[in-house]
């Protein structure tokens, strides 16, 4: 099995490892916090706190919290998907 860092430059591994562990770190706070709501997406928890079935506070500023950590991963999956070829042309 190949490696899959074979032939990069330690820079652009050390690069890649970063933002792969900030998409780790994004997921793994949107989830916990998912979790803590028994929610599927932030739309549901929305739905929730307008359904008051949760205490607008601090829910409000968790749904807030997730729409942000999902425009992250969407900007570091952006990231993710220009830097590879830049560093491992096919």
């Amino acid at each position: 099995m190949a490696d899959f860092f074979d032939g990069m430059d330690f820079e652009d591994v050390g690069q890649m490892e970063q933002l792969s562990r900030l998409m780790f770190e994004f997921r793994r706070s949107r989830d916990g916090l998912l979790k803590q709501y028994g929610v599927a997406d932030a739309a549901a928890l929305l739905e929730k706190i307008r359904q008051g079935q949760v205490d607008e506070h601090p829910a409000y500023e968790h749904y807030l919290s997730l729409n942000i950590l999902d425009d992250m991963r969407e900007a570091l999956r952006v990231e993710l998907k220009d830097f590879l070829p830049k560093v491992r042309p096919a």
